[in-house]
């Protein structure tokens, strides 16, 4: 099949492109290799040669139009991502979130085209805090914490309905999405245009909501980029991670190689159409546990500096329950937290890694978000 990857020569886009390309289809890359993405000039040394690149923007609507022409199947992979950083730069973030969305499907839905399959990342951000089971009240998804209690430092979220004590449990695609980000509001709404017009063109489209990927060719040198990635750019640079709250907050972290393989199954098996599934490990792992073993496997004697302080916007937590994916298409992650752990740090040795934390920790603080 002739194969469109947008942002096809960033972090995850990369990864699908190369296996794409080894199962022998077509594939073509649009990309604008936006500077946080791609802090090296030009193209990456890693893209793949037996793609075809187009050097393009999503919001650029004809440059778009000429990329989609003779395509089967399209990832959209192309994205202004990062939470905090959406809470101030909104326009960009719908622009290219939501406007980009917008072309891509106007293209389909008004210009002669061939397209037989959409795949749409979604966001786990989308829901907002994750799920919740009371002993007294059963299953709870509660509101974001008001400031009151995090400014008193009371980090666990107490029941809505009778002040008990809350257990984390795995959020369920069918949950009530509560983002709290531009940037999560912005993912929910290209889920929803891309199904409305799928079921409105009779066009395929599979939704896969990414919860925390990292792996190789995530930007050491991004801010805004997954908290695995910031803690091991500080420790290359000898600075302790930096952990908001007490450090026991739980997320969901997937090896890349594990977030491409759960879109290939997508392209796959049409069970998939028209289907939204959570793509993530299942396994809760807490941020102070992945700053020791990557200070650990960094053979470093830094300690995480645990700030005892909340971020505007910021959840407790969140992980996936990932049943629906298992049962409908059979897929399932295979790399475990620790072998792709490993596999970063062996990446990392020889990249330049530049410490931005702190430059972006001050504009939050200037703009009253921290």
């Amino acid at each position: 099949m002739k194969i469109l990857v947008t942002g096809g020569a960033g972090f995850i886009g990369s990864h699908l492109v190369d296996r794409l390309v080894a199962g022998g289809h077509d594939v073509r890359v649009f990309d604008n290799l936006d500077g946080p993405a791609h802090p090296e000039s030009g193209i990456p040394r890693y893209l793949n040669k037996n793609a075809q690149f187009i050097k393009g923007d999503v919001r650029d609507y004809d440059g778009f139009k000429k990329a989609l022409e003779g395509i089967d199947v399209v990832f959209h992979e192309a994205a202004a991502v990062g939470l905090a950083q959406s809470l101030y730069e909104i326009k960009r973030y719908v622009d290219v979130n939501i406007g980009g969305t917008a072309n891509l499907l106007n293209i389909l839905a008004n210009e002669k085209n061939r397209v037989k399959k959409l795949v749409i990342p979604g966001s786990m951000s989308s829901y907002g805090e994750g799920g919740y089971r009371c002993g007294n009240c059963g299953d709870i998804r509660p509101s974001p914490r008001s400031e009151d209690l995090l400014r008193r430092g009371v980090w666990e979220i107490p029941c809505p309905h009778c002040a008990g004590s809350l257990s984390p449990r795995p959020v369920r695609e069918t949950d009530a999405l509560n983002g709290t980000f531009i940037y999560s509001c912005t993912k929910r709404s290209q889920e929803e245009m891309s199904l409305i017009f799928g079921n409105t063109y009779h066009v395929p489209v599979t939704v896969l909501r990414y919860f925390s990927a990292f792996g190789p060719r995530q930007s050491l040198s991004n801010p805004y980029t997954g908290v695995a990635v910031i803690f091991l750019s500080r420790i290359m640079n000898r600075h302790p991670p930096v952990i908001y709250e007490d450090g026991l907050q739980m997320r969901d972290y997937l090896s890349v190689h594990d977030i491409v393989s759960a879109n290939i199954a997508a392209l796959e098996d049409s069970r998939s159409d028209g289907q939204i599934f959570n793509v993530g490990s299942g396994r809760p792992v807490r941020i102070l546990d992945i700053a020791g073993e990557i200070i650990r496997a960094s053979k470093s004697d830094l300690r995480p500096q645990v700030l005892g302080q909340a971020r505007k916007g910021d959840i407790r937590h969140c992980y996936a329950d990932i049943s629906h994916i298992k049962q409908r298409i059979g897929w399932e992650p295979k790399v475990s937290f620790e072998e792709g752990l490993r596999e970063l740090l062996e990446w990392s040795r020889g990249q330049e890694a530049v410490d931005k934390f702190d430059h972006a920790n001050d504009e939050l603080r200037t703009r009253g978000l921290l």
